[in-house]
This record gives C-alpha cells, sequence and structure tokens, in this order.
C-alpha cells in the first residue's frame, strides 16, 4: 500500500513533464508553419530626390510664312528659272512671262509722253506772250484766259501720260515673277506654254520660310491659365520677352534647337474651346516642316524633396483613388491612401499619404491584405 503511494507523484511528475514537452513542441511547430506562410514582397524605400518637373503638350508645325505666288499681269509663260523644291531668296526672279506687249505699252507710253511735253511747251509760249501783250492792252482779258487755260491743261495732260509710263514700267516689270520671301519653294502648278492671267485663283507656286517655324499647341484653358501663373510667379522660367521656353520632341527624339512660347499669339477655338498656342522655333537646317506632328515640352523648374515611387507599386480602390501597401514595424503590412500629382516616367510623383523611409510593396500585392505578416525579399529586385 505505502509502494503504491509512493509510486502516484513519480507518475504525475513523469505526465506534467511530457505535456509540457509537448505543448512546447506544438508551438514552436505552430510558429515555424506561420513563418513558412508568411508571403515574400519586394519593397522600395520612399528617399527624396531631385527631379526636373516638365508638361509635355501635343502640337504641329507651320510655316512662319506662305506666300501664294500669282502673276500680276496676264500672258504666256516662256520660262520658269527655279528647281522645285530647293531654297528661294527674296527677289529671285521665278518667272519669265511673255513681255512683248508690254514693252509695246511702254514704249507708247513714252511717246506719248513727248508729245504731251511738247504741246505744253508750245502752250506754255503762247500763255507767257499773252501775259505781256495783257498788261499792254494788246490783247483781251479773254484771250488771256483761254491761253492760260490751255497752259494748264497741258501741264497736266504732261503728269498723266508721266503717270500712264509709270504704269506701262511697272507692267512690263511684273512679266518678271520674283520671289516675295525666302523660303524653300514648292511644286510648279503652271509650266512653260501656259496662259495665265493677272490674279488668278490658282498660284504658280507656293513658298514656305521654314526658319524659324512655328508650332501650334493645343492645351485646355485651366491648363493654360496655370502655365501662365507659373510664369508669373517665377516657377518657370521665361526668356527676356517674358515667354517661356520649350524643347521639342519628334517621333521620341529630342530636337536640339530651344523654342519659346509667344503669348501673344494665343486663339481659342471655337468648336472646343480649348486654347492655340503658338511656339516659334529655329529650324537652319530644315529638319521640320509644315504639319508633323510634335510635341512640346515646357520646363517647370526643379523639386528638390521629391517623392517617386514605381507606378507599379499604386493600387485604386472601387472609387478610383489611388494607394500602397507599407510594411511596419513587425513586418506588417499597411494599406496607405496616398495624393499622386502627376506621372514621372514609369514613377508617381506623390504629393501626401507617404514619407522619406517608408518602405513601399512593389511586387507580391497579389499576394498580401492589410495587417497580413510578410518577409521581405529584394533578392529579385537587386538581380535586376
Amino acid at each position: 500500500m505505502n509502494n503504491r503511494l509512493k509510486l502516484i507523484p513519480i507518475v504525475a511528475a513523469g505526465l506534467l513533464a511530457t505535456s509540457s514537452l509537448t505543448a512546447c513542441s506544438e508551438q514552436q511547430a505552430g510558429q515555424q508553419q506561420q513563418a513558412r506562410q508568411a508571403p515574400s514582397v519586394t519593397v522600395t524605400e520612399v528617399a527624396p530626390q531631385s527631379v526636373s518637373i516638365s508638361t509635355q503638350l501635343p502640337g504641329r508645325t507651320s510655316a512662319y510664312r506662305v506666300a501664294q505666288v500669282r502673276p500680276q499681269v496676264s500672258g504666256v509663260l516662256l520660262d520658269r528659272k527655279f528647281e522645285e523644291g530647293t531654297t528661294v531668296e527674296q527677289g529671285q526672279q521665278l518667272y519669265q512671262i511673255d513681255p512683248a506687249v508690254y514693252e509695246a505699252e511702254f514704249a507708247s507710253a513714252e511717246a506719248e509722253v513727248e508729245r504731251a511735253k511738247a504741246v505744253l511747251k508750245s502752250s506754255e509760249l503762247r500763255y507767257q506772250r499773252f501775259k505781256e501783250l495783257l498788261q499792254e492792252n494788246a490783247v483781251s482779258q479773254d484771250e488771256f484766259d483761254t491761253a492760260e487755260a490751255t497752259y494748264f491743261e497741258n501741264k497736266a495732260a504732261v503728269a498723266l501720260a508721266q503717270a500712264q509710263l509709270k504704269t506701262a514700267q511697272i507692267n512690263l516689270e511684273y512679266t518678271n515673277v520674283h520671289a516675295p520671301i525666302s523660303g524653300v519653294i514648292g511644286r510648279s502648278n503652271f509650266t512653260e506654254g501656259a496662259l495665265v492671267t493677272a490674279s488668278q485663283a490658282d498660284p504658280l507656286v507656293t513658298i514656305n520660310q521654314l526658319d524659324p517655324i512655328y508650332v501650334d499647341i493645343s492645351q485646355s484653358s485651366k491648363e493654360f491659365l496655370q502655365l501662365k501663373a507659373d510664369i508669373e510667379s517665377g516657377r518657370i522660367e521665361a526668356t527676356p520677352e517674358g515667354n517661356a521656353a520649350v524643347q521639342l520632341n519628334l517621333n521620341g527624339l529630342d530636337y536640339k534647337q530651344q523654342g519659346e512660347l509667344l503669348f501673344s499669339e494665343v486663339t481659342v477655338e471655337q468648336d472646343t474651346g480649348a486654347i492655340l498656342l503658338r511656339a516659334k522655333f529655329p529650324n537652319p537646317d530644315n529638319h521640320l516642316y509644315p504639319g508633323m506632328f510634335v510635341r512640346a515640352e515646357v520646363s517647370e523648374g526643379t523639386l528638390s524633396d521629391a517623392l517617386l515611387i514605381p507606378q507599379q507599386a499604386v493600387t485604386r480602390d472601387p472609387r478610383g483613388r489611388p494607394y500602397v501597401m507599407l510594411v511596419v514595424d513587425g513586418n506588417k503590412v499597411e494599406q496607405r491612401m496616398i495624393e499622386t500629382v502627376r506621372a514621372i516616367g514609369s514613377d508617381w510623383l506623390v504629393g501626401s499619404g507617404i514619407e522619406s523611409g517608408d518602405l513601399v510593396v512593389i511586387e507580391g500585392l497579389q499576394n498580401i491584405r492589410s495587417g497580413d505578416s510578410v518577409r521581405i525579399d529584394n533578392s529579385s529586385s537587386e538581380q535586376q
């Protein structure tokens, strides 16, 4: 009996030790299983950086000056004196219209001037003679008045003849068709032997001045007012004329010449209400031609403490509001609403919601929810 009583405490102690070991083993196994089940994520640490801010606006090029060359006299084209598609200078002869008729008119006008001068000379001598005779009462007042009127009439006839001579000379000069501006000349619409008429509807040829060249840029009224406000506040550096400096992007390539926005050339499209701005660019090598689609980039300065995060890290809720997942103390996931200002390359510029030093999840978002425990694994991003 006594031996049985002595064995009871020993058995109880053994059972208690066994149950304690079993509980510890189960707790360790649970912790290991929980660690194995924690999803791995890739994070990036938010750090302030200096970023150049710019606005890109779609645009289309147009010629600085356009001249449609039309004949100012009628006649047959005898010669074309330029090569299509080349650069011509202001005053260069382009066409020769048959001058025969106008040469004859000029000669006739010259002869008329000489005849009028001869008649004037005769009437002037008669007028001077009658003036002296009138003082001696050798002629009547009526005869003197007639001689005086004839003299002034012939004097006016000489002026008229000289004007007609000038007109004939101008018409003769118009048979030589010259370039009104310098620029690239296009395709000739008429060939030698064609009959052209003064001020006809169809131009002989069109000349485009391409250096400098205009870029017409369309933007909303809100963007336009913000752009003007940024220039006035000094956020956007302006040229000495008070205009914003502009860079040009053509088919993904940067145009090396810098232009400027001309705020004096602002118009409003009646149908859409959009504002059409005009920029002017140097084009010394004629790399830009009218009608090309381009993108104008206006620099807005540099932000020294900008917070950027990859666009892939940003998710939107059903209401369209952006948020990110952060890894906070204890490797816990926290959902944070943010304000995205604009896209810069493949990143978002964030206005509020995150701070420097925050760990933002960029990979593994599909496997986590707010409050989950995660394991940070940046090995994939380090390899890239």
